[in-house]
């Protein structure tokens, strides 16, 4: 016999789950005797949570007593309900497990030019490792000027960027990546090639045309460029290849960048073990972001690439 309900059921609280999935035990074990084992309570206390439940509810679940346990229909009723329920609440648990997991989302990246030639490809190695966790990801590399990828980063429009240590800037925070070495150089086509560095004073050097960058450097990077006759510009390292190798200036390049030109003869380093700098490059995250899953395992597996 169902009793009559007083009030329609209110908002579903934590006890009301448990009583249910009670309830649900119960009535897959068939009694409340068959119960007791797999809830590892007494008859009694099932009896009392069961009768928590009826009033909660406002309906009478089950018949129990001496002709044995059987449901009432509004019980089989709820007990579907509470399949459903418990299933959702699984699959709700399982779901927000799996973001965990699997990665789904963007990542912007700003990269300063001709950073692939570096031996130790750390950037690559981190990408590769994202790619692995999470198929998903979608990776948006943008090639730009330091100033550039700053701002961006910033602004937000950028989760993470890779730029030389010039000056930092305060809102940004700057992790060590690699420390780019650059040499002097000058093309197969230019009168110093085949002369011996002993033999080329840097009075000479002076007298010659010369590229230099046009963006930040390092005050070491800076007073190197500054023993030169300066002729010339470029936004990058491209465009300073660009006038090397018209044979009628010298400049600095980084050495992996230049390698392969080396090793092919056209380019060669003058006095290196003079002419030469180093630059630290970062990765750059904006100060105080908001958790992001996908920078996060990034950054961790740009950190297992180091030593």
């Amino acid at each position: 016999m169902s009793t009559s309900r007083k009030a329609p059921l209110g908002q579903v609280s934590d006890f009301d789950i448990r009583l249910l999935r009670l309830f649900k035990t119960v009535a897959e074990c068939g009694s409340f005797a068959a119960a007791e084992s797999a809830l590892g309570i007494t008859r009694s206390a099932i009896s009392l949570h069961m009768g928590d439940l009826e009033k909660r509810l406002g309906m009478r679940l089950c018949q129990r007593g001496r002709a044995g346990f059987a449901l009432t229909d509004e019980g089989r009723e709820v007990l579907r309900a509470s399949q459903s329920l418990l299933a959702a609440l699984e699959g709700f648990r399982s779901d927000v497990n799996a973001l965990h997991q699997q990665l789904r989302g963007e990542l912007n990246i700003g990269v300063i030019n001709n950073l692939v030639t570096l031996p130790r490809m750390r950037v690559t190695h981190a990408l590769r490792e994202l790619k692995a966790q999470g198929p998903g990801v979608r990776v948006n590399i943008g090639m730009m000027t330091p100033g550039d990828i700053e701002r961006g980063v910033l602004e937000g429009r950028l989760h993470i960027g890779v730029v030389p240590l010039i000056s930092p800037l305060s809102g940004l925070e700057y992790t060590p990546l690699y420390e780019e070495r650059s040499q002097l150089y000058c093309s197969h086509e230019h009168p110093f090639f085949t002369r011996p560095d002993d033999e080329i004073s840097d009075a000479e050097l002076q007298t010659v045309d010369a590229v230099a960058p046009n963006y930040r450097l390092t005050a070491e990077a800076l007073g190197r460029h500054q023993l030169l006759n300066c002729t010339a510009s470029a936004s990058d390292r491209e465009g300073i290849a660009f006038l090397l190798h018209t044979g009628s200036y010298i400049g600095y390049l980084p050495d992996h960048y230049a390698a392969s030109w080396v090793a092919q003869g056209a380019l060669r380093a003058l006095k290196p073990e003079r002419f030469h700098y180093a630059i630290p490059l970062c990765v750059a995250t904006r100060k105080g972001r908001r958790p992001h899953l996908i920078l996060q395992r990034f950054l961790e597996a740009l950190a297992l690439t180091q030593g």
